[in-house]
């Protein structure tokens, strides 16, 4: 069973839009996701603009399946990604229920807590 950063079952992150490496709603990781999208991070404005400059535009309608994130919505991040988003000052918040404890392979739990939505 996945475990979240509060040593809890890994809670859903979202199913508007539905998200996770899977699509099922869960940020979990296993060998086949080789981006590791354990993050359940609340989009922001700054966040989509920063991950689009990195080559990844999520904000952008794709197809039906697909019809870009937006501001306010919880997605699934990679791990790598929002530790370079932190990094460059741009990291959203996350749902610590709602990540999956890998996260702590990355970064650790110190640095995390100021962008817990879901703990004091």
């Amino acid at each position: 069973m996945k475990r979240n950063l509060l040593g809890e079952p890994l809670e859903p992150c979202s199913h508007m839009p539905l998200t996770g490496f899977y699509r099922d709603g869960l940020c979990r990781t296993d060998d086949l996701d080789r981006g590791r999208h354990v993050v359940c991070a609340q989009m922001t404005d700054e966040f989509l603009r920063f991950s689009k400059q990195q080559g990844n535009d999520l904000s952008t309608p794709i197809h039906p399946h697909f019809p870009g994130v937006k501001p306010g919505e919880f997605w699934c991040l990679c791990a790598l990604r929002w530790v370079e988003a932190y990094q460059a000052g741009l990291a959203p918040k996350i749902r610590f229920a709602a990540t999956d404890q890998a996260l702590l392979q990355y970064i650790d739990m110190a640095s995390l807590r100021p962008y817990a939505l879901d703990i004091n």
